[in-house]
């Protein structure tokens, strides 16, 4: 199958989006249709074997309508500002100045007397109102004028039996031209005749006035409604405008400043302050701190070094680095999210099809109701000019564009607010089921946890010093390969602590390593390992170990020669979010469900620590899949959180899938929700979102109907009888532009929508054991002088390279960091860890 885009021009209302599907649907070969009115789009899914782009583009054309074909690389991801849409909009414009200053003076010329205005001596008096009526009528021929590829596309439309919004317009508008005309002509001949009484008749029955401010208010409308659509989209126009233009290419070691377009996989560029990355790739020299706020929605800098990875569009705020691209063109991480929100902001929602059904049997019906309130007036014995008025009204109030409108505008809000907080909503159907999801299932490894290895404790043995031990520990770690052993080194360095060399390096699989450190042999491995080789740790030592392996831990023991010098515990700790996003999640009424496939008692450890309250641990990667489809079974709407290759048939059974971030590109393209964020409170904000967006969607669905139960009724004059309540086609055509216009504004509300504020999470539920996380503690530092993003990053490298320091965060809005220590950190270093980086400590609790 293959998928195409087109751009579809002369599309007004949900009636034409409904004749464009039917069109293209009818094709053989044809699987998919989704036409978007708020982004005039048409995505379609066929075989070539059957059908073609020409033949595609041939069937809306028949159905009169225009189909241009959307290049490789386009996208129409929030309909930014395109030379055709600026065009569209300076018509409409155009359009309604002229209509203006044509309809103003007309509509004075009609109502002033009645307000007790004065004519032109030339115009005023019976005697002159075939002048009168001569000056009403050209100054309505402009208005006509302007307007003309409204009427060509209506009557096409309802001569081709399919009317639109448009045929609506043209047929009421064109009624009260063309009696006004008859009228006209019935004046003049009164008055040539001598007849002042018919000439009277004749005068009260002209309707240019009507006509032609119909015209100007629907125009009007219209022109408030695209400039509000173009508002719909802001989120993602400004990752549009992220995009860099030029790149600075390192080539045969002469800079040169190329188009962002032409950097090629493996080329070497140069990224200076201030400027943007131009595509995805690896530091090979040098550093920065990088914004990535666009991206991933993280407010503050990250500081990135040689090795690792860096996003095209992210900002290098300070700093000077060497690149190697990875991934260009549409590759790369910008193209991919807007080619994703793309196509959500294409598909429609499974409640949008009600809108689609009513609007492709809803104008026929208004023209239906509209000729026989006509004609039933006629036949209660009204005079034709209140007939045609309530028949104008009927047609000019009934709008099938609220109808069409109201779920695109809220999707594609939504989408964009979603993109703009780092979390990408890949369909409509998505964020419909995601409302819906009443249970989340959570992997563990690398979605709750870090997923990966760091040092939780140190514990030296005979009177060493923890610096003293580490250091030992990470110079015989250097040489190993083992995650483990990269997590103790990373710790030495943090720390800054130097390494030593060491060899005669050698590794025991299954047991540990050795090697020769100054001339002496060292070892690193399990217990086993040291009672092989006659170094046996103490009872008390081996309970401390066994008490941290119990919380889901690692214990490495070290020795030298048979002299036992200590042990560090290492864990896939929690990340800080974690527990948070748990008690969000079931405050919202969602069980939160944990499967990995680690043991029960690391499965308990986490439990314990996050607060969830149901774990499935052993579970085999392949029966992932299996224990969401058990929990479908249950009638349970799933939402399934996870990283890796193995979570991919999960993802993909769920009803939701969500992938993190930082995870596999197989998982992210099975999830139907990505965070970019790799945090689990994302899950919380994108579920809140999908419920925010749907609630616009029903409200908007909501009032249309409303709106038109009750306009048409009372254009109709339903009411004039008892209340004598009846509606001037002036007023209707108002009202009718008002109901698009609100849709949109209320679509609109979704670009400020905010991640609730975090509540406190309740304490861990006890469960006798120690974990990781709950041998340290948090101190909180009030800090002055902090006036940027890269202050607040310089604070925070600061402190996380304090001894004994195991994680930092700073609030740049408030001022403070909270530091979380592991007990050996002294409040004195910290205070002077923020001194020396340029800063003051006003406070510390």
């Amino acid at each position: 199958m293959l998928k195409e885009q087109f751009t579809i021009t002369g599309m007004t209302c949900s009636a034409c989006a409904v004749r464009v599907n039917k069109a293209v649907a009818a094709l053989a070969g044809v699987a998919d249709v989704n036409v978007n009115l708020l982004k005039n789009s048409l995505s379609v899914s066929f075989d070539e074997a059957a059908t073609s782009v020409p033949a595609i583009a041939a069937a809306v054309a028949k159905a009169g309508y225009g189909a241009l074909p959307r290049g490789r690389g386009e996208t129409a991801a929030g309909t930014k500002e395109t030379p055709d849409a600026a065009l569209a909009l300076e018509e409409k414009k155009q359009r309604l100045i002229v209509s203006s200053l044509c309809a103003v003076p007309l509509v004075l010329l009609a109502m002033g007397p009645m307000a007790g205005l004065p004519l032109p001596a030339f115009l005023a008096g019976p005697e002159n109102s075939p002048a009168l009526a001569l000056t009403q009528f050209l100054l309505t021929l402009p208005v006509l004028f302007v307007h003309f590829p409204s009427y060509r596309t209506g009557l096409r439309a309802l001569f081709s039996g399919a009317p639109n919004m448009d045929s609506l317009i043209a047929i009421g508008s064109g009624a009260a031209v063309v009696y006004s005309v008859a009228a006209l002509y019935g004046l003049a001949l009164a008055a040539g005749r001598g007849d002042a009484a018919a000439a009277r008749l004749f005068a009260a029955d002209l309707y240019f006035d009507s006509a032609a401010m119909i015209l100007t208010l629907i125009t009007l409308g219209r022109f408030f409604e695209a400039r509000a659509r173009g508002k719909t989209s802001e989120a993602v126009a400004r990752l549009m405008d992220l995009a860099p233009q030029t790149a600075t290419v390192l080539r045969a070691g002469v800079e040169a400043v190329i188009p962002a377009g032409e950097v090629l996989a493996g080329d070497t560029l140069v990224v200076k302050a201030g400027e943007s990355v131009p595509v995805d790739g690896v530091i090979t020299e040098g550093g920065g701190f990088l914004d990535e706020s666009a991206i991933t929605g993280e407010s503050l800098p990250r500081e990135k070094q040689p090795g690792d990875q860096v996003t095209g569009a992210t900002i290098n705020r300070s700093g000077h680095f060497l690149m190697r691209a990875t991934r260009v063109g549409e590759d790369t991480t910008l193209a991919r999210i807007l080619r994703l929100v793309d196509e959500a902001t294409s598909s429609r929602a499974p409640i949008a099809r009600l809108a689609d059904t009513i609007s492709g049997i809803f104008v026929p019906a208004v023209i239906a109701i509209a000729v026989a309130a006509t004609a039933v007036w006629l036949l209660l014995g009204q005079d034709p000019a209140f007939a045609l008025s309530i028949g104008i009204s009927v047609l000019i109030i009934s709008c099938p564009c609220a109808l069409g409108l109201a779920t695109p505008t809220a999707i594609m809000v939504g989408t964009g607010r979603g993109a703009a907080l780092g979390i990408l909503l890949k369909s409509a159907q998505a964020i419909e089921t995601a409302r819906a999801v009443d249970t989340v299932v959570l992997d563990k490894t690398g979605t709750i946890t870090q997923g990966r290895p760091v040092v939780t404790d140190i514990i030296p043995a005979g009177g060493m010093t923890a610096e003293d031990f580490l250091a030992v520990a990470a110079s015989l770690e250097k040489l190993s390969e083992h995650p483990m052993g990269a997590a103790i080194v990373e710790e030495a360095e943090r720390r800054g602590i130097a390494l030593r060399k060491v060899e005669g390096f050698s590794q025991h699989p299954g047991r540990g390593i050795a090697g020769m450190l100054d001339g002496v042999r060292h070892l690193a491995g399990n217990e086993r390992m040291l009672r092989a080789e006659g170094a046996t740790p103490d009872e008390e030592m081996i309970a401390r170990g066994g008490v941290l392996a119990s919380a889901g831990g690692t214990a490495i023991y070290f020795a030298r020669e048979k002299e036992v010098l200590g042990l560090i515990a290492l864990a896939d700790v929690v990340k800080a979010g974690s527990r948070q996003a748990v008690a969000e999640l079931e405050a919202m009424g969602i069980e939160v469900i944990m499967i990995t496939g680690d043991n029960a008692r690391t499965a308990a450890a986490v439990q314990a620590e996050t607060g969830i309250r149901r774990a499935l641990a052993e579970v085999l990667p392949q029966d992932k899949e299996r224990a969401v489809s058990d929990l479908q079974k249950e009638g349970k709407r799933v939402a399934m959180v996870g990283d890796g290759i193995n979570d991919a048939p999960a993802l993909a059974r769920a009803d939701v899938g969500i992938a993190v971030g930082a995870g596999t590109d197989i998982a992210i393209e099975s999830a139907d929700i990505v965070l970019m964020k790799n945090d689990l409170l994302d899950v919380v904000t994108a579920i809140r979102l999908s419920r925010a967006v749907m609630r616009i969607v029903r409200q908007n669905l909501f009032w249309a109907f409303f709106y038109n139960s009750i306009g048409i009724p009372l254009a109709a004059g339903l009411f004039y009888g008892p209340w004598d309540l009846t509606l001037n086609p002036m007023v209707a055509a108002a009202a009718m532009s008002l109901s698009s216009l609100s849709v949109v504004s209320n679509a609109l509300r979704l670009r400020l929508f905010a991640p609730e504020p975090a509540r406190a999470a309740p304490p861990a539920a006890p469960s006798g054991q120690i974990t990781p996380r709950s041998l340290s503690m948090q101190k909180k530092i009030r800090i002055d002088g902090m006036n940027c993003g890269h202050c607040a990053a310089s604070v925070e490298k600061a402190l996380r390279a304090v001894p004994g320091v195991t994680g930092a965060q700073v609030d740049l809005a408030s001022g403070t960091a909270t530091v979380e220590v592991d007990g050996g950190a002294p409040e004195a270093a910290l205070k002077t860890a923020v001194t020396e980086a340029g800063f003051q400590v006003v406070g510390l609790g």
